[in-house]
């Protein structure tokens, strides 16, 4: 299975990867275990982050942030998305919680092993009354910091710590979970605490090293995040992962953990930390916010907003990263400027403080840029504030006639 490519009948390029000579044989046939096996095994042989089976496509990957159509296999028929349903839900009967969820809710997701290869979060749903299946590989191997590319004297003391939320932001797709799952990993290996996890679906298994690990699904183990928090405060736990936070009430019992004495990590997409402070505090009722505010200021450890671009220095993609340190690891400034509403002058104090480790997106976006592993378009795309990115970046990255201005034009002609 390689990628190339070639023209489609749809009148553009696009990229494609052959079918296997198993699959290309079998492309006739209904999909059935071995023919399913044989696709997530090709995420793992291309190093494809996604793949998604539609009603009327054939199989699509998503290679380094790009969509890959699979040429030479044919287009999913209404049968083939049922079975490949069946194949990760099980049969639908009233005691599988994954169908019920599926019922109630209109979707589901799953974990799901395949072999020694690596895990997928599979989430199902339905569109035009066909069952969709879009699957996320989770590979088995832990990233290190510098692999990520994360200052290790910058995030372990953040790990050392006894107590504080640390949150983990970007849009989907961005490796939150990657950078998270690389955090537990480090602690697992380097400090003797028990480790609770709350996710839904468990992506990531994390076996007993130097912690205790306790794994939980919502939906299989507990009813809600909230609820798993709650329940787990009882269970004599140093750290907590929540996979998301998704509610009011799945926020309050997050802060509340921090502010209790244990260490908790979630996730949210925001895409930068001042919006992540906003965020917080404005999902809560008015008459809440300043309790909020109060709680977020001392308890934030860290926010660490992230960003996931396709390299142009060689094949893959690489992180740029905002970071901002909070109270509770020694940033009393962020603290105070979180108590006192002024959110605004966040990018201005960690801008000046990088000398303990804070950045801005666009000084990282720059830096990559710079170095030449960015495309300057893409580095400047993905800035949250146009200026400053301009200020960053070096004179010679920036294309002739290029100008803000001129960006901000193009963008509203089209």
């Amino acid at each position: 299975m390689g990628v190339k490519v070639e023209q489609q009948d749809k009148q553009q390029w696009r990229r494609t990867v052959t079918a296997t000579d198993y699959l290309a044989k079998r492309a006739d046939d209904v999909l059935d275990t071995d023919m399913m096996e044989a696709l997530l095994e090709g995420c793992v042989k291309i190093n494809a982050s996604d793949l998604h089976l539609t009603f009327g496509e054939p199989p699509v990957y998503r290679r380094h942030g790009q969509l890959i159509e699979m040429s030479g296999f044919k287009e999913m028929t209404h049968e083939d998305m049922v079975n490949g349903v069946l194949f990760f839900l099980g049969e639908d009967t009233p005691d599988n919680p994954y169908w019920s969820r599926f019922h109630e809710r209109g979707g589901a997701d799953i974990a799901y092993a395949l072999k020694d290869l690596a895990r997928f979060r599979v989430s199902v749903f339905q569109q035009k009354e066909h069952p969709v299946l879009a699957l996320r590989m989770i590979p088995y191997e832990m990233l290190s910091f510098d692999v990520l590319g994360l200052r290790e004297d910058m995030i372990i003391p953040l790990l050392c710590r006894p107590r504080g939320i640390i949150l983990v932001t970007g849009p989907t797709g961005s490796g939150k979970s990657t950078t998270l799952a690389s955090m537990i990993n480090w602690i697992n290996e380097n400090r003797a605490v028990h480790i609770v996890t709350i996710e839904e679906p468990i992506e990531y298994y994390h076996g007993n090293k130097q912690s205790l690990i306790n794994q939980r699904e919502v939906g299989v183990d507990v009813i809600t995040f909230a609820e798993a928090v709650v329940r787990n405060m009882r269970s004599d736990p140093d750290v907590i992962l929540l996979g998301e936070m998704r509610d009011l009430e799945t926020m309050r019992a997050a802060l509340q953990a921090a502010e209790t004495g244990h260490l908790v990590f979630s996730t949210l997409h925001t895409v930068s930390a001042p919006k992540t402070v906003d965020r917080l505090v404005t999902a809560f009722p008015t008459g809440e916010q300043e309790e909020i505010r109060a709680m977020l200021s001392t308890s934030l450890a860290a926010c660490i907003a992230q960003e996931l671009m396709p390299r142009i220095d060689t094949d893959g993609r690489i992180a740029a990263y905002e970071i901002m340190l909070g109270e509770a690891a020694g940033s009393p400034a962020i603290g105070n400027l979180i108590r006192e509403r002024k959110t605004s002058q966040m990018r201005t104090t960690m801008q000046s403080s990088g000398n303990i480790g804070m950045k801005l997106l666009e000084q990282s976006l720059a830096t990559l840029v710079n170095e030449g592993q960015v495309d300057f378009i893409e580095g400047f795309n993905r800035s949250n504030e146009k200026t400053d990115f301009m200020q960053f970046v070096d004179d010679e990255k920036v294309p002739a006639g290029f100008s803000v201005e001129l960006e901000k034009e193009e963008s509203a002609g089209q």
